[in-house]
């Protein structure tokens, strides 16, 4: 499964999500979180305080380009 680590985060997603629209798998310390990719936005969350998730959109916003390559490069 395809993974990017970002400030200690990991950004992931599963084959077996493509039939979804981009999005990535957030975990950290047992936590994660699911947030949809253009426009980036929470789709869920279990376990991350509302900080945590504030940081984790500004990070997937800064590397939104590069997330979104990484999916569509897999799923071609």
């Amino acid at each position: 499964m395809p993974s990017v680590v970002i400030d200690g985060y990991i950004f992931r997603f599963y084959a077996s999500d493509r039939p979804e629209r981009p999005h990535m798998h957030v975990l950290k310390g047992g936590q994660e979180a699911k947030i949809w990719l253009s426009p980036v936005e929470l789709a869920w969350n279990h376990g991350y305080n509302t900080r945590e998730i504030n940081h984790i959109l500004r990070l997937a916003r800064e590397n939104e380009s590069r997330l979104l390559r990484i999916w569509h490069e897999y799923f071609k």
